[in-house]
């Protein structure tokens, strides 16, 4: 546990059930994530102008760059050219597009200093997506859409990867949030008052990882990884893009991370499309997965 693979060669189903155990894999820019990101950055610019998105922050107020962070993130989120970007990300990097299913792509900023961290820009404390009803066997994609350094990156905690930790999922379910939190994320500005979980004891952050990727590159870790945000200590905002993806023969099978500590319900499945045809996944394999997750925790 700890290991980061750098260009891994291996297959996916032994990379996946690397990354179930704990480990760490991060991979060059492609031909189609670099394109992703290229994405990412014309629409921001276009949005921001005259101004360039990761110094932006500097010449407006908070809340004209919520009002911005309103329009540009869900555009991006159901742009269609991400929906083919994405499968052939998959498949560069070895992934079966008619056993993967992947969720939709999101925007996230973080600005340096004081400037905005809740809704929106949300600065995530250390959590694992597993406590916001994450599949167990789900798998995060992570890419820096602008360049990044340690001080506005992401850590991992790796020591918790196998340690319960006590925590508030307990509160968390993803059904109640789509239909409130979501909708409330451009009204925080100043504070966040939506309620998600996080640790309830004091955590040791050191020694942690922090993986720097160029533009473009992929981070892929666990949805059970004890990750946060890394406080931006630079000058300039950070933007990234994420996604899940999990694949149908690891939730039919059982194949996952271990549940250490997660205790809420409901599920984010039924988020996932299949990477050939943008199809759901079938309702009867994200009802069995309720089933199992609610007895499980």
């Amino acid at each position: 546990m700890g290991t980061v693979y750098v260009d891994s060669t291996v297959g996916d189903d032994l990379r996946r059930e690397r990354l179930f155990s704990g480990e760490l894999f991060t991979f060059s820019p492609g031909i189609n994530s670099a394109a992703l990101c290229s994405l990412a950055r014309d629409m921001a610019e276009e949005v921001f102008a005259p101004h360039d998105p990761p110094v932006a922050q500097d010449s407006m107020t908070a809340e004209d760059y919520a009002k911005i962070l309103a329009d540009l993130k869900p555009r991006f989120i159901h742009h269609p050219k991400a929906k083919e970007l994405i499968p052939g990300m998959l498949g560069d990097l070895g992934c079966d597009l008619e056993r993967t299913y992947f969720d939709v792509p999101r925007l996230r900023t973080m600005a340096h200093g004081e400037f905005m961290k809740v809704g929106l820009a949300l600065q995530f404390h250390p959590h694992r997506d597993t406590w916001f009803s994450a599949p167990f066997a789900q798998l995060n994609w992570w890419l820096p859409v602008y360049q990044i350094e340690s001080g506005n990156s992401m850590a991992f905690h790796p020591r918790y990867f196998d340690t319960p930790i006590e925590n508030s999922s307990s509160i968390y379910d993803y059904d109640v949030w789509t239909q409130t939190g979501r909708q409330q994320a451009a009204q925080q500005v100043k504070e966040e008052t939506r309620k998600q979980p996080e640790a309830l004891e004091e955590l040791e952050l050191e020694p942690q990882i922090r993986i720097v990727t160029p533009v473009g590159g992929v981070l892929l870790f666990s949805a059970a990884q004890l990750h946060s945000t890394v406080p931006n200590t630079t000058d300039r905002t950070r933007f990234s893009i994420d996604f899940r993806t999990v694949n149908l023969d690891d939730l039919l099978d059982d194949r996952a991370a271990p549940n250490v500590d997660a205790a809420c319900t409901g599920t984010t499945l039924r988020d996932f499309v299949r990477a050939s045809d943008l199809e759901p996944l079938p309702d009867e394999v994200v009802e069995r997965y309720k089933v199992m997750a609610s007895g499980a925790a």
